[in-house]
């Protein structure tokens, strides 16, 4: 899935948005999406440090994850 389907889905299953950003960056406690040097990361950003990070090769594999961790953890 990409970027784009996963806001939809997201909004479709009612997740708050302050419990993500798609855009990358350092919210406070809120689970990231963030595209770097041609991977995907998917992080948990808490007082500007990222935790949990995951990389994955496709954003459709990091999108589906951090669907699956905002699914459990909202």
């Amino acid at each position: 899935m990409k970027k784009e389907i996963l806001e939809k889905e997201l909004e479709r299953k009612k997740i708050p948005k302050n419990t993500y950003n798609l855009n990358g960056g350092l919210p406070n406690e809120a689970f990231c999406l963030n595209s770097n040097q041609g991977l995907w990361e998917v992080y948990y950003s808490e007082r500007g440090v990222k935790s949990s990070l995951k990389i994955f090769k496709t954003e459709s594999e990091a999108c589906d994850y951090l669907l699956q961790a905002l699914l459990r953890n909202v």
